[in-house]
């Protein structure tokens, strides 16, 4: 007998993977999922959103070796429900922000580690405590329970932010829109950690010409030498807080308002270092419609953001794996997120209103049903 190193049949839950690597090899592979061909890599991971059972077939084509082996896959229930809500957070990494120390808290010897239970803690489940991500490239990653499965033509899940409409001009959606960039990722590798490759979700504006990719910028701790300077109406009480550069030879300063008193630049970090993210850029969404400072609006973006649109707006508020696009914007067919990363996406100063930053609470897989709740 040739060992293979793939059994007879399995059991497994839906929406988890059965990561299939045999043993055998040859010039050619061929895998089929109930006699549909799905794969003509040599390994293959098996995921399935549906209970029953699945035929599976491996055929290898080689002139000295040529082999075909047939098995079953029973896609099971889950024997604990899944949460539809989020269950961990991988990676906590805002930027510098006026809501930074904040939201979540720092307190006095709190440890990376700390701020990043802290950040579980404020939107895993139903506790919907409001996060922040800071300025442009601050992030945050999370994941649920199983994998969020990517379902053609449905939305497969939902991020609150903090978004409001203002109201003299009700009908342009403008008013506290601070878009955060989603990204995701599948777990190819299996081993459980946000480690594999990582695709954008590409939004309304992705393929706008002010939309810029490969984008970076370094945020650097505050210059205890500085003078601190307040701004003529006195809203600013430094404006030469935090200085930052980017990319493409831009630079500039985070202020600090007479609002948030904190330390902007993260507590738990080392203040001597500097900070650097990448990613997409958005066009600035702020508007001094008032033309004195005095009023600001943050017009949303037509869709594809988080904290972009009010939460009474679900679809505008939901997304689609199958908008994801690798690094040279080409469409990629995930069968589903294990990881999703919300990153803001902005770089914009807005007077007293301080930086643009995204804000988000929970997140939900639009495929899982609700906990029910029980009569009284």
């Amino acid at each position: 007998m040739v060992n293979l190193g793939i059994d007879d049949v399995y059991y497994i839950p839906r929406m988890k993977k059965l990561d299939l690597r045999p043993a055998l090899t040859g010039r050619k592979y061929e895998w089929y999922v109930n006699g549909t061909q799905v794969s003509d890599q040599k390994d293959y991971i098996f995921l399935a959103s549906e209970e029953g059972v699945y035929n599976l077939e491996l055929k290898i084509q080689d002139p000295d070796t040529p082999y075909a082996f047939s098995f079953d896959i029973h896609v099971l229930h889950e024997e604990i429900e899944y949460s539809p809500y989020i269950s961990r957070v991988y990676d906590y990494h805002p930027a510098p922000g006026q809501f930074i120390n904040e939201m979540p808290r720092y307190e006095e010897g709190d440890t990376y580690e700390a701020i990043l239970q802290k950040a579980e803690e404020s939107i895993s489940g139903t506790n919907d405590i409001m996060i922040s991500l800071g300025g442009y490239g601050g992030y945050v990653t999370f994941g649920f329970d199983h994998t969020v499965m990517n379902i053609p033509g449905e939305k497969d899940f939902r991020i609150w932010g903090n978004c409001f409409y203002e109201l003299l001009q009700p009908d342009k959606k403008g008013g506290s829109s601070e878009p955060g960039i989603v990204m995701v990722s599948y777990d190819t590798n299996c081993n459980g950690i946000p480690d594999d490759e990582w695709y954008e979700l590409a939004g309304s504006e992705y393929n706008s010409p002010l939309t810029l990719h490969d984008y970076s910028i370094t945020y650097f701790p505050p210059d205890p030498a500085r003078d601190i300077i307040a701004d003529e109406d006195n809203s600013l009480s430094d404006i030469h807080y935090i200085r930052w550069t980017d990319s493409y030879g831009a630079e500039g300063y985070m202020a600090k308002n007479i609002f948030h008193n904190q330390e902007y630049y993260p507590e738990w970090l080392d203040h001597d270092a500097a900070m650097t993210f990448h990613g997409s850029i958005l066009a600035p969404n702020g508007v001094d419609i008032s033309g004195n400072g005095s009023y600001y609006v943050l017009y949303s973006y037509p869709w594809g953001y988080v904290d972009n649109h009010p939460n009474e707006y679900p679809d505008l508020n939901s997304f689609d794996i199958s908008a994801a696009v690798d690094s040279d914007g080409n469409p990629v067919n995930l069968p589903g997120a294990d990881f999703i990363r919300v990153y803001t996406g902005i770089n914009q100063h807005c007077g007293w209103l301080g930086e643009t930053s995204t804000e988000l609470s929970r997140a939900q897989d639009l495929h899982i049903s609700l906990p029910s709740i029980p009569n009284p």
